[in-house]
């Protein structure tokens, strides 16, 4: 096994009454009940107690992922909450979920999140040089080029881990590292945090192993409602509760006293542990800031892509269900619909209506798994300094491209098999961009979707109810003249009303109903009353608003469900 590379001195940890309610009202109760104890720089130290005793409360309150209501938190003598911009590149978190792509290879990975967690101005050599370090360090050197989905589970999670290491942090907190995993694989991952923590980093997990206490310094134990009934050395905490194995503790915990019960006999055996004064350490105040924005969009372009392009089936998905539909327009429409000699006008309606739905669903399925199946590495990367920005926009301009290309194809053939009357280019054009509009504003009510459910199952689940009110009050399926006001109302608000509208313009639909030979002409006219009136630039500029508002609506969710206090 190689050398670990040597990490920087690691952190002291003051903690001093930490309490935090949850809920209101008779509903309201403690999670956190007045916690105090202190961690020593280059100690490995274990949070441990029963289910909902709060360990994972109390490991994000250390973290600064969610705040306590009361206490503080200090390292090296600095409030966690008065020093966060100062504090977060000193500290590594790794949470429970993965906070890395499954898609991509290990090594691409690490290469990622090092441009967007490192200083600007690091330079090539030292990324990679603190990616090879990474790899290294824990025993993932041979798996760099192995997609991150294929490894182990404690593989995944030692590189969850890589990717903490490569800012050097001084303190690491891990939520549950070896849940799930084998013993042997439990051993493994708790010897190579072993092994960090003799290097330099103080580091903190919780856990409900007890096999993970054999490694760590000192265990912290946590009755119910959060509060703290020991703090020391494994040996210690046998000794104190009178027992023989971990899990007799689990049992005296929840039989030999109230949890209020055990927690006073520890503040009175233990007195000066909440009179001790935080200890001020040397917290480099020159730490540089990390990448800028325009670093970070062009960053999250690539990564985006890269992921795009490596999921095959992602890739077959985005552009097979475009192809499958432009197939079932092409058996259901009957050519020669827009004959101007005679023309069939129910036909153009719906082929006119069902392009603009076409080019709307094509943007809404692409933009609705965006962001829910990302969610939990936004919000780590959000803890070191990304920008929802330069998260968001990327999604834009890499789907993009394949939304204009399958919208072309989608003209193209329904053109070719007749379905669509001759154009000129500049007909061609106007059609493709409108489409691309309507296509951008439904992609970014998907992304608004994706940034606000809570998972993929969500999302799916909101297809229908998106798609339905766009088919319903599109003004194609009702004219707008015969619905009821409220439905005129949901009309305006749906983008592929006004694609719809558009396109009839290009195409000239009044002109075909108005002069053209069919008695069913002049009665559609008169039907659909206004629509295609405008110019094709008001509805560009309408399409355009909507997709601005989507974006800034998708912004607002992706704040709030990424925000460090939720969970």
């Amino acid at each position: 096994m190689t050398a670990l590379t040597t990490l920087p001195r690691g952190m002291r940890i003051d903690v001093r009454g930490l309490t935090k309610t949850v809920g209101q009202g008779e509903a309201a109760h403690r999670v956190l009940d007045d916690v105090t104890f202190t961690v020593e720089p280059g100690e490995l130290v274990a949070i441990v107690g029963g289910s909902g005793a709060g360990k994972t409360t109390l490991l994000e309150a250390l973290a600064g992922v969610r705040p306590a209501d009361a206490g503080s938190v200090r390292f090296d003598g600095r409030d966690v909450s008065k020093d966060r911009e100062l504090l977060r590149r000193r500290l590594g978190y790794v949470p429970q979920d993965d906070i890395i792509h499954a898609e991509l290879p290990l090594e691409s990975t690490l290469r990622y999140a090092a441009r967007l967690r490192l200083p600007s101005g690091t330079a090539r050599d030292e990324i990679e040089n603190r990616i090879a370090a990474a790899l290294r360090d824990l025993d993932l050197a041979a798996r760099a080029e192995v997609r991150v989905g294929a490894l182990s589970g404690g593989q995944r999670k030692r590189a969850s881990i890589a990717v903490e290491l490569l800012t050097h942090p001084r303190v690491f907190f891990l939520d549950e590292p070896t849940s799930g995993l084998d013993p042997a694989t439990s051993a493994g991952l708790l010897a190579n945090l072993r092994r960090l923590a003799d290097h330099g980093a103080t580091i903190v997990l919780a856990t409900h192993a007890v096999q993970d206490l054999q490694a760590c310094d000192r265990v912290l134990f946590l009755a119910s409602g959060g509060r703290l009934a020991f703090a020391g050395s494994l040996d210690d905490a046998l000794a104190w509760f009178a027992v023989d194995s971990v899990e007799g503790i689990y049992v005296a915990l929840a039989e030999r006293a109230t949890p209020d019960e055990w927690a006073a006999r520890w503040r009175a055996e233990r007195p000066n542990d909440g009179d001790l004064e935080p200890v001020a350490g040397a917290v480099d105040a020159s730490v540089r800031p990390g990448p800028g924005v325009f670093r970070q969009f062009a960053t999250l372009t690539a990564r985006t892509t890269d992921t795009l392009v490596r999921n095959r089936l992602t890739l077959a998905i985005l552009l097979g269900s475009p192809a499958m539909v432009v197939a079932m327009f092409a058996v259901l429409f009957r050519s020669g619909a827009f004959d101007f000699a005679d023309p069939n006008p129910s036909s153009i309606i719906m082929i006119v209506f069902w392009i603009a739905f076409g080019g709307f669903f094509f943007g809404l399925t692409y933009g609705l798994l965006q962001i829910c199946t990302e969610m939990p590495i936004v919000r780590r990367e959000r803890l070191v300094g990304l920008d929802l920005s330069a998260y968001l926009v990327p999604k834009i301009a890499v789907l993009l491209p394949f939304l204009l290309l399958v919208d072309l194809v989608m003209l193209g053939v329904l053109r070719v098999l007749d379905r669509l009357p001759a154009l000129d280019a500049t007909t061609f054009v106007s059609l493709s961009f409108t489409l691309l509009l309507d296509a951008t504003a439904a992609l970014a009510l998907g992304l608004v979707t994706s940034a606000a459910v809570g998972n993929p199952a969500q999302a799916t689940l909101a297809l229908p109810m998106l798609c339905f009110p766009a088919v319903l009050f599109s003004g194609a399926i009702l004219p707008l003249d015969a619905m009821a006001s409220a439905g005129r109302a949901i009309s305006a608000i749906m983008p592929d009303r006004w694609a719809f509208e558009a396109i009839g313009h290009d195409l000239g639909l009044r002109r075909l109903f108005a002069e053209g030979g069919s008695d069913l002409g002049p009665p559609l006219l008169e039907q659909y009353g206004s629509a295609g009136t405008r110019s094709t630039g008001y509805y560009w500029v309408v399409l355009a608003v909507f997709t601005v508002v989507l974006l800034a609506a998708a912004r607002i969710a992706l704040e709030f469900r990424s925000r460090p206090s939720r969970r």
